[in-house]
């Protein structure tokens, strides 16, 4: 439209009529240029404002049954009914959560089609040599729904009595202890070579593929300390069936009382899962804020929050930036910990 402006001297009046005829032909151009422009602007504009005017997906990466698709449910009935419309969970499981990662991305950006993504996706990112999209360009980030540390758990009646003691143990014997995580290049692996970093210490490093092996294996004595999520332990310490060491909440953050942070220890090391929201990139930004808005109505509501923070969570909405940025660190402090630990990206 820019180029519109005409600044034309004809050099004879010979040529002065073309002149003005194509001026004129122009400026008709311009105007069907412009017009078109203001039209579609205007429709993106109304699409927002009637947004949402059918059901919306939200997908997911997991089976149903899991933490991810009990939170998902939890926040996709009261998500609907801020907007208007039904929110339907489909689960997509496969790939440690890419299927549905990777569908979200190719979707329509149109509002229609959301992924719940878990902090694996950070973990993905740093530990896949490929992937069949951009685990940061190619979404709109809506906003975070909750967030939880690791925590490393003992049998209750290990001989391991702090987190203090596991490394003053480690160091004392190299390569003795274990501990286990739900996979090679999972969060809970990483954070795990994380800590060995930091305190300058050797232990081996057992992975499971999830469910209840790793704890199984922890209370028989085979493995001496489990790293998993508090949404994982949290009814398991209720229960008094596992013992806290430490949480890699932030420092002074500790959910459970009593029980220390490992930045107490080892300031470097923070780290805090996360379940959040987000679209295909290209999502109109009124659209993005009307969910970003929708959701933090729903992270506020008493019976939610309590609900969230039973399983061991912190509701925490945030704005799109801020989850962006949240991702974005997770990825290179788990690039940053393979490339001290010199592990190889699959």
């Amino acid at each position: 439209i820019g180029a519109c402006h005409l600044s034309a001297s004809p050099h004879s009046t010979s040529r002065l009529g073309a002149s003005r005829l194509g001026a004129a032909l122009v400026g008709a151009a311009c105007v069907i240029v412009s017009t078109l422009a203001s039209a579609q602007s205007g429709a993106a504009s109304s699409n927002a404002q009637s947004y949402p005017n059918r059901p919306i997906r939200l997908l997911l990466g997991f089976a149903p049954g899991g933490g991810s698709d009990i939170v998902a449910r939890l926040v996709a009935r009261p998500l609907g009914e801020r907007l208007g419309q039904n929110v339907i969970v489909e689960n997509k499981p496969g790939a440690g959560g890419n299927i549905a990662a990777e569908q979200a991305a190719k979707a329509t950006p149109d509002g229609y089609t959301l992924v719940l993504l878990p902090s694996g996706h950070a973990s993905n990112a740093a530990m896949k040599k490929s992937l069949p999209f951009k685990p940061v360009d190619d979404y709109a980030w809506i906003s975070t729904v909750t967030t939880y540390p690791l925590a490393l758990v003992v049998a209750p009646d290990s001989p391991i009595q702090s987190f203090g003691d596991f490394i003053t143990k480690a160091r004392a014997a190299p390569n003795t202890l274990t501990y286990s995580s739900v996979g090679v290049g999972t969060a809970m692996h990483l954070v795990g070579e994380w800590i060995l970093s930091e305190a300058n210490i050797t232990a081996v490093h057992v992975p499971f593929k999830g469910g209840t092996a790793p704890l199984g294996e922890l209370l028989a004595g085979r493995v001496n300390v489990m790293i998993d999520t508090m949404t994982s332990t949290a009814t398991l310490l209720k229960e008094q069936r596992v013992r806290a060491l430490a949480v890699t909440a932030p420092k002074g953050g500790s959910p459970i009382a009593g029980v220390p942070t490992v930045a107490d220890t080892l300031p470097n090391v923070v780290f805090e899962s996360w379940l959040g929201i987000a679209a295909p990139a290209g999502t109109p930004p009124e659209i993005v804020a009307k969910l970003n808005d929708a959701l933090r109505a729903v992270l506020a509501q008493p019976d939610i929050r309590q609900r969230l923070t039973d399983w061991g969570g912190s509701p925490q909405a945030s704005t799109p930036a801020e989850f962006r940025g949240r991702v974005e660190r997770d990825i290179a402090s788990l690039q940053g910990v393979m490339r001290e630990r010199k592990i190889e990206q699959e």
